[in-house]
């Protein structure tokens, strides 16, 4: 998939295109309400589109994304409304059939509140999105929606999962992929072997897409 990138807008890469995957084999309710979550470039909304979505609300906390993901959509005829801010915003405002999910979930020493890096340094246990994400899903799920989630292994998929199902989701991996580290994760290798989140040496880590479902 071709999109423009303005500098400073994470690049759609393998979770991103796992993601699609996953999303494009769960099955869109046909005219689906959906929420992109940390939209980036926009990828998963126009995936959403493509697959059938009737409604598309993609939300982030850079003005650059929100610029990339409508110029994205735009020149594919696709509509997806934009809205800057926090996922947790739109609590309350409408519930979603559907609801995707590419977080910040890296390890890192800090969380920054501006520039790159906040499309993907998440505090120490790469969680301080992904925690917050998993308490309000289930606010944001209609009856009977689906929510997707995708991270590193790094993070914890268990207590994602004891999150998800702790607020009355069905959750479970739905989809798994080994790929090799990225420069940002090459480039803290060292000192996530020295937190023991890696082993000495390891150049890969698995992704995993995690589904919720409301009842």
């Amino acid at each position: 998939m071709w999109l423009l990138r303005p500098p400073g807008v994470y690049r759609p890469q393998e979770d991103t295109w796992l993601m699609a995957e996953a999303l494009a084999q769960a099955g869109m309710p046909r005219g689906g309400r959906v929420l992109d979550v940390c939209t980036g470039t926009g990828a998963l909304a126009i995936a959403s589109a493509v697959a059938g979505a009737g409604e598309i609300t993609a939300v982030d906390l850079s003005r650059r994304a929100l610029a990339a993901t409508w110029a994205n959509a735009r020149l594919r005829g696709l509509r997806v409304r934009v809205r800057r801010g926090d996922f947790g915003d739109l609590v309350g405002r409408g519930e979603f059939d559907v609801v995707t999910a590419n977080p910040p979930y890296v390890p890192s020493t800090g969380v920054p509140d501006r520039g790159p890096a906040r499309a993907w340094d998440a505090g120490l246990d790469g969680r301080c999105v992904l925690d917050r994400l998993c308490a309000v899903l289930p606010l944001l799920l209609a009856d009977k929606g689906m929510g997707l989630i995708v991270h590193s292994a790094l993070s914890d998929p268990d207590v994602t999962l004891r999150q998800l199902r702790g607020g009355g989701l069905k959750a479970s991996v739905v989809a798994r992929r080994t790929v090799p580290f990225g420069p940002v994760m090459r480039g803290r290798a060292e000192w996530l072997a020295r937190r023991g989140l890696i082993e000495d040496g390891q150049e890969h880590e698995e992704l995993v897409v995690i589904r919720a479902d409301a009842a």
